[in-house]
C-alpha cells in the first residue's frame, strides 16, 4: 500500500508538473497582437487597419511645412533634441525612415501589431515579452533584419542615447537571442505592466552600417533604414526630401496597407508662422493644420479658396483634452509654494481672453483627461480610487476629490474682484502681499517672473496674463524668442514660466514619468517643464502602469488626475474638440476617422490615382 501510494503521489506530481508546463507554454504562443489593456480588437488575418484605404495607389508627392530648422538627422541622441529632422521619427507625418518592432493602431487606446516582429511571445504576469522578427525585413540595401540589430539597437542607445531611448534597458533583467530570428527581454523588479507596450513601439536601427563611436555626433549623412522612405535631398535648416522605397518589404503587411502612398515626401521649414501660411496660400505647401479658431473663422479668403482649391475640413477625434497652460518651473524657489501657484492661476482671466481675443470660441479645461472617463470631472472619489490614494487624499482639494472642483467663471472685465479677493487671499498665505502698489514677500521683494513664449499665439495669451498679474503689483515681463533659442531653454529648464501642451490619451503611462516624476526633474531633455519631484506623484504613476484591470486602471488615472489639478503645476488655458486642417483639394484621405483622429500617413496624392 506505501509504495502504491508513493506510485500515486509520483503520478500526481508529474501530472501537474505536465499541466503547468502546458499552461506556461499557452500563456507564451506566438501572438500576432497585443493591447494595454484586455485584447486587441483586430483578428490575426485582418487585412488592413479600418482608417485605411486598401485601395489607393501609390503615386504622386506631397509637401508638409513646419517651424524651426534642424541640423541633425539622428533622432536618437541629445544634441538633435534642439532642432528636429522631422520625418524620420515622426508621430505625425510618420516614421519615415526607421521601422519600430510593432506598429500601433491609432483607432484603439495602445494596441500593437506586427511590423519587424511578425508575431510576440509574453506571459500573463508580462515578466517577459519575445519578438519574434518577420522573415522577410530587410534594411534599404537589401541585407535582413537580424536579432543582433535589436541587442546592438538597445545597447547603443544606453551607451549614447538620450532619454528616453538611453533608459530603455533599465527594466531589463536579461536580453538575449533565441533561436534564428527571436529576441526575448526578461525583465527585472523595476519594470511594469506598460514596459512591454514601449519596447515594440521601438525602432530598430541596422548594426552593420553604424559606428558606434561617431553615433552621438551630429550628422547629415542620410541614414540606411528598413522604413518605407529613403532620405533623398537635404537641405541643411532649409528642407528634407524622402523618396519612397519601391521595394519596400513590409508594403503588404496588414499594418502598412494603405499607408505611405506618396512617390515623394518633402518636409519644408520657416522661421515664422506666417510665412508658413503664405506657402500654403500659395500651393508650395500642400496641408496646414490651423490651431486658432479666429484665424480659422477669418483668414481663410484667399483665392484658392474661393475657387475651391484650398479646402477646409473639421475631423472630430474621441480622445481627452489634454493640458495646455502656463507651466510655472518649481525648481524657482518662489514657484515652490503651492498657494502661490493657486493664486496666480486664478489671475488669470480666461472669460476675458476668450471674449475679446477669440470670439468666445474655446473652452477652458478643467482636467488634464477632459472629455473622457479617466476624468475627475464630475465624478467623486469612490472606495477603489481612495484606496489606490491612501494618505493621499489629504493633499487634493476637497471639491476636486468630490469632482466639483471647477476654475472661477469671471465676469470677463480683466479685474473681477470676487475673484481677485480670493488670490489675494491665497498670496497672503502663500507670504506675499500687497505694499505701495506691489506685490512682495516678507523681506521686501517683489514678486516678479518671466514668461517666455515662442510666437505670436503664445504672446497673445502672455501679454493679456501681465496685464491681469499688473492688476495685483505683480510684475511679468514677455518674452519671445527665436525657435532655437526656445528649444535650447525650454530642454534645458532656463525659465521661469512657459506655455506647454500635454497630450492625453486614452492609455497614459511611462510618459508620465517623463512629464511629472522625480526622475525626469533634473534630466535635460524631458517634458518635466514644471520641475516636479514628489513622492506621492510617483505612486500615483506607478498605479497608472501597474494597473491590470481597467477598472483599477481608469481608478489610477483620475486619482492621478486630482493630484495634478490641486498641485497647479499649470495655468489651464483651453482645448477644442475638434481638429482644423486646410488642403489643397489634389491631396485625399479615407472616410474613416479613427479614434486619435486623422492620420496623414494614410492620405494620397488624387493624381495618382
Amino acid at each position: 500500500m506505501e509504495e502504491a501510494g508513493l506510485r500515486a503521489l509520483f503520478l500526481s506530481l508529474v501530472w501537474v508538473l505536465a499541466t503547468t508546463a502546458c499552461v506556461t507554454v499557452a500563456r507564451a504562443e506566438p501572438v500576432h497582437g497585443i493591447a494595454m489593456h484586455g485584447a486587441p480588437a483586430l483578428a490575426a488575418d485582418f487585412k488592413n487597419f479600418p482608417y485605411a484605404n486598401p485601395a489607393v495607389k501609390k503615386g504622386g508627392k506631397i509637401a508638409y511645412g513646419v517651424i524651426g530648422t534642424f541640423d541633425s538627422l539622428n533622432p536618437f541622441i541629445l544634441k538633435s533634441m534642439r532642432t528636429t529632422a522631422r520625418g524620420m521619427l515622426d508621430p505625425e507625418f510618420g516614421n519615415l525612415v526607421y521601422d519600430s518592432l510593432m506598429q500601433r493602431s491609432r483607432d484603439e487606446a495602445f494596441s500593437m501589431y506586427g511590423l519587424l516582429a511578425e508575431t510576440v511571445e509574453w506571459d500573463e504576469d508580462r515578466s517577459f515579452i519575445q519578438f519574434n522578427l518577420n522573415p522577410k525585413a530587410k534594411w534599404a540595401d537589401g541585407q535582413p533584419v537580424t536579432p543582433e540589430d535589436v541587442i546592438f539597437t538597445f545597447e547603443l542607445w544606453r551607451d549614447k542615447g538620450r532619454v528616453p531611448f538611453s533608459t530603455r534597458l533599465a527594466k531589463v533583467e536579461k536580453m538575449e537571442k533565441v533561436g534564428e530570428r527571436s529576441v526575448r527581454f526578461t525583465f527585472n523588479a523595476d519594470s511594469d505592466r506598460e514596459f512591454p507596450m514601449l519596447l515594440a513601439l521601438s525602432p530598430i536601427l541596422p548594426k552593420h552600417a553604424i559606428d558606434p563611436s561617431t553615433f552621438d555626433q551630429s550628422s547629415l549623412k542620410p541614414p540606411l533604414g528598413s522604413g518605407p522612405y529613403q532620405v533623398d535631398e537635404v537641405k541643411p535648416g532649409e528642407k528634407i526630401v524622402y523618396k519612397r522605397d519601391p521595394d519596400y518589404w513590409a508594403k503588404d503587411l496588414p499594418s502598412k496597407v494603405g499607408m505611405d502612398n506618396y512617390d515623394e515626401i518633402s518636409v519644408e521649414y520657416f522661421l515664422q508662422e506666417n510665412s508658413l501660411f503664405e506657402a500654403f496660400k500659395k500651393g508650395e505647401i500642400d496641408i496646414y493644420a490651423e490651431g486658432s479658431p479666429t484665424k480659422w473663422a477669418r483668414s481663410y479668403n484667399f483665392p484658392a479658396v474661393q475657387s475651391g482649391e484650398v479646402v477646409k475640413e473639421t475631423f472630430t477625434p474621441k480622445t481627452p483634452s489634454g493640458m495646455l497652460g502656463f507651466v510655472f518651473n518649481t525648481r524657482r524657489p518662489m514657484f515652490a509654494n503651492v498657494k502661490l501657484r493657486q493664486g496666480l492661476a486664478l489671475v488669470f482671466d480666461f472669460e476675458w481672453v476668450n471674449r475679446n481675443l477669440f470670439d468666445g470660441a474655446y473652452t477652458r479645461t478643467q482636467s488634464y483627461w477632459q472629455n473622457s472617463a479617466l476624468s475627475y470631472l464630475g465624478v467623486a472619489a469612490d472606495d477603489r480610487e481612495l484606496g489606490l490614494l491612501g494618505e493621499i487624499s489629504r493633499r487634493i482639494n476637497p471639491s476636486v476629490l468630490d469632482g466639483s472642483y471647477r476654475l472661477p467663471v469671471t465676469d470677463a472685465s480683466g479685474r473681477d474682484r470676487n475673484v481677485l479677493r480670493e488670490a489675494v487671499t491665497l498670496l497672503r498665505e502663500a507670504g506675499y502681499g500687497i505694499k505701495n502698489g506691489k506685490m512682495v514677500n516678507e523681506q521686501g521683494q517683489p514678486l516678479a517672473f518671466e514668461i517666455m513664449t515662442q510666437n505670436e499665439g503664445q504672446e497673445k495669451f502672455a501679454l493679456a496674463y501681465q496685464r491681469f498679474l499688473l492688476a495685483l503689483g505683480i510684475t511679468a515681463t514677455v518674452r519671445t524668442v527665436d525657435d532655437s533659442q526656445y528649444q535650447q531653454r525650454s530642454q534645458s529648464f532656463d525659465y521661469d514660466v512657459i506655455i506647454k501642451s500635454f497630450a492625453s490619451s486614452l492609455s497614459p503611462g511611462i510618459e508620465q514619468m517623463n512629464r511629472w516624476s522625480s526622475q525626469s526633474r533634473d534630466r535635460e531633455g524631458t517634458d518635466n517643464f514644471a520641475g516636479v519631484a514628489d513622492k506621492d506623484i510617483d505612486a500615483l504613476i506607478n498605479n497608472i502602469v501597474q494597473a491590470r484591470a481597467v477598472e483599477d486602471f481608469t481608478a489610477s488615472v483620475r486619482a492621478f488626475d486630482r493630484m495634478l489639478v490641486s498641485n497647479f503645476y499649470v495655468v489651464p488655458l483651453y482645448h477644442i474638440g475638434a481638429q482644423w486642417m486646410a488642403r489643397h483639394k489634389h491631396i485625399g484621405h479615407p472616410n474613416v476617422v479613427p479614434l486619435y483622429g486623422y492620420q496623414l500617413p494614410t492620405w494620397w496624392d488624387e493624381r495618382a490615382q
